[in-house]
């Protein structure tokens, strides 16, 4: 074994680690979009959250036309025209990324790079894929078929920003798109440090994005009021029963308040978040800023036979984090874990059983804390959310609040750090959890830059 393939003794860091070097964002603001760390900082630092609502709170990005051309003014127009919010937040998240990180796409310094996208809802797609459907061939103009195919071909499939992304850079590495709802950039983290390990590329970028048609959101809510009131009417011969076992949507009416008391709503919001991960050794060699590691990424599922079913018991989570763990680290070095409560009943019960199980006694001394009403319940952006937060905790050695819980409910055992003050805290390692309908449980474990 060489010495560039050696794993230190001394500090157990290895040349091959995943490091992430790089964060974009384009995230609902604050009078304007989240697009930089100190922009999210500002926000999920002090327990602020961007979403507001009149009847259904919602987080809106609001990308103005010029603040995407000032960063990625060379697209060519026939196919930027054609763009939707997902390409553009996407795009936006990415180039804001490489800016972070210091690298420049256009003189060639990602034409080697894994371009990994996650996604979740294709409600950006459906205006592309209806208009083809409705296209008649026959009547249609020259430049309108054009138009219509290049617009089709870029945004009717999930794949779509990654399609965008990848020609952006010309890269010559894998590219594709993972699909796992909320865990899907997650997912993808998991990914691309495995292909940073195995040598496959020494960078990767991995963007998480979805939109959501506000139109579409605020009929789920009615029809899950009509669900709601059918359920509590079934006894009635005519009234067709809810199954049991389905997870429903909460209510989109009022603010949301994770491990609050008071909790009930749930906010959705647009939005992408884009990390840039490289090897130690790359990164050491260009002397790029190491914001900390991916050390590893598991996800389980409950085991339940019906799709939109979910256990409350915590055991699935737990088993994703013991399989982040393995023999190599002890839960003992975990003082914080970002969750992804979005105040739900369902999922505060599943980290909080969760905890106890990994815990035990010592629950009471975790710091877990959500930013899920920070900026809206994002979807696939969620999981780099969560791991960019986390390390950007690490690195400051202060813990952001849990945005709008003020009166932690009974039932939370661990220390939602509820205000809007950080908490001090010096760490080195920490989890991450992610969530998908269905019972699909992700946990990465993440470590500060030379944690063995």
């Amino acid at each position: 074994m060489t010495a560039a393939s050696a794993t230190n003794a001394r500090t157990g860091v290895h040349p091959r680690d995943a490091i992430v070097t790089g964060m974009g964002f384009c995230l609902p603001g604050i009078g304007g979009p989240v697009f930089t760390v100190d922009d999210v900082w500002a926000i999920a630092g002090y327990g602020r959250t961007s979403v507001s609502g009149d009847g259904v709170y919602y987080g809106s990005v609001n990308l103005s036309d010029e603040a995407f051309v000032a960063r990625l003014p060379d697209i060519p127009g026939v196919f930027a025209r054609h763009f939707t919010d997902a390409h553009r937040f996407g795009l936006v998240s990415f180039a804001e990324a490489c800016l972070d990180a210091k690298l420049d796409p256009r003189s060639g310094d990602l034409t080697a790079a894994a371009i990994l996208v996650g996604r979740g809802s294709i409600d950006a797609n459906f205006d592309s894929y209806q208009a083809m459907i409705q296209a008649d061939p026959e009547t249609i103009t020259a430049q309108g078929a054009i138009d219509l195919f290049i617009s089709g071909e870029q945004a009717v499939t999930p794949s779509d920003v990654a399609l965008v992304q990848a020609a952006f850079t010309r890269t010559t590495a894998p590219s594709f798109t993972v699909s796992s709802g909320c865990t899907s950039s997650a997912v993808q983290l998991g990914i691309a440090r495995l292909l940073i390990a195995t040598g496959e590329v020494d960078i990767a970028v991995v963007t998480g994005v979805d939109v959501f048609n506000v139109d579409i959101v605020r009929k789920a809510q009615r029809l899950l009021e009509m669900a709601q009131q059918s359920a509590a009417d079934s006894h009635r011969d005519h009234q067709p029963e809810m199954p049991k076992d389905v997870i429903t949507r909460q209510p989109m009416d009022g603010i949301m308040r994770p491990y609050d008391r008071r909790a009930g709503s749930i906010n959705y919001g647009d939005g992408a978040v884009t990390l840039i991960l490289e090897s130690r050794a790359h990164a050491s060699r260009r002397g790029a800023h190491q914001y900390g590691q991916v050390l590893a990424q598991a996800m389980t599922r409950d085991g339940l036979a019906n799709p939109l079913a979910g256990d409350i018991t915590g055991s699935a989570l737990a088993a994703a984090a013991r399989k982040c763990l393995q023999d190599r680290w002890t839960i003992d070095q975990i003082p914080y874990v970002h969750g992804a409560s979005d105040g739900g009943a369902v999922v505060t019960a599943v980290e909080v059983d969760a905890i106890t199980q990994l815990y035990g006694p010592a629950a009471s001394d975790v710091l877990m804390t959500s930013h899920e009403a920070s900026f809206g319940h994002n979807g696939a952006p969620a999981g780099n959310l969560g791991v960019a937060l986390t390390l950007l905790m690490m690195e400051r050695d202060e813990v952001c609040p849990t945005a709008n819980c003020e009166e932690p409910a009974d039932d939370i055992i661990f220390d939602p750090v509820p205000g809007v003050r950080t908490r001090p805290l010096e760490f080195d390692y920490a989890l991450s959890f992610n969530y998908q309908v269905g019972g699909v449980r992700s946990a990465v474990l993440l470590g500060s830059p030379n944690a063995p």
